[in-house]
């Protein structure tokens, strides 16, 4: 028997019992150093689409592959060891049928070795959340404000400001839930509609743009370290590394061009002979 003991994850029954409990911590995650940072402070990471734009430069989550995702998500798992990582599926790879959600789906857990998959649909979704789940896949649903659809929705709205809204996105809470989802994030969302949701639904809750009341919070890691310049109003920046980074570079770059780096300390110096 081994003497090494690995430490174990965060696993979905763990998730589970966080609901009407302790919350849950998460933030986004997307590549290694930082989940080492993230890994013994939060509950989960989510290796989010918003990687596109986060990341990559790109205006919306639309133009991100499967490749990309699973590229990041094996960072995130080399650079962390006891949060559970949950990679997100992009646009175009589940929505087509509960088939190809599997077998996308499937490649995920295989290639990363993550606990479990995210897509963004309420009833429209069930079925496919069903089969995943039934074939040993957890997921976790997104429902609310959900980016892949901006185009339908009209832009990144917030969803349920009007109680006339309601039972929609509550049929939606509940169906992931019935369809087997582990957790369910609510993004964008009327305040007094989440925290309604999140007690209705037997399973944990996770705000972003939501409630307190929701079972765990997630924001993207970027724009609580500040350095997104313009973040959306549910945001709490508790850092200002923008800023840090800049002068940094100001700094290097100064010392650069005054040849007062590299210094002594920075350079190698020849072995003496014999």
């Amino acid at each position: 028997m081994s003497a090494l003991t690995e430490t174990m994850r965060v696993s979905v029954p763990e998730i589970r019992g966080h609901k009407n409990a302790k919350p849950i911590v998460c933030l986004t995650c997307y590549h290694a150093h930082t989940a080492r940072l993230l890994d013994e402070h939060v509950d989960l990471m989510l290796v989010g689409d918003s990687l596109g734009m986060v990341m990559h430069g790109m205006e919306t989550t639309l133009g991100v592959t499967l490749e990309m995702m699973i590229l990041h998500g094996k960072a995130v798992m080399r650079g962390s060891r006891r949060a559970m990582v949950v990679v997100d599926m992009p646009f175009g790879s589940y929505e087509e049928s509960p088939q190809v959600a599997f077998r996308n789906a499937a490649r995920v857990i295989q290639e990363t070795g993550c606990g479990a998959v995210k897509l963004e649909g309420g009833d429209r979704m069930a079925e496919t959340i069903r089969y995943l789940s039934q074939r040993g896949i957890p997921v976790m649903a997104h429902i609310g404000l959900t980016p892949q659809m901006f185009q339908v929705l009209g832009g990144f709205k917030t969803q349920g400001r009007t109680e006339v809204e309601w039972p929609a996105i509550e049929a939606d809470a509940q169906a992931v839930t019935d369809a087997g989802a582990f957790a369910v994030v609510l993004e964008g969302m009327a305040e007094p509609l989440a925290a309604k949701i999140t007690r209705a639904v037997p399973i944990p809750t996770v705000g972003i743009g939501a409630s307190a009341e929701c079972d765990g919070q997630i924001l993207v890691l970027e724009d609580m370290l500040g350095l997104n310049p313009r973040p959306p109003k549910f945001v709490r920046q508790y850092a200002n590394m923008a800023s840090d980074i800049a002068a940094a570079v100001k700094s290097y770059a100064a010392d650069v061009r005054a040849r007062r780096f590299p210094g002594e300390d920075n350079v190698y110096r020849m072995k003496r002979a014999g």
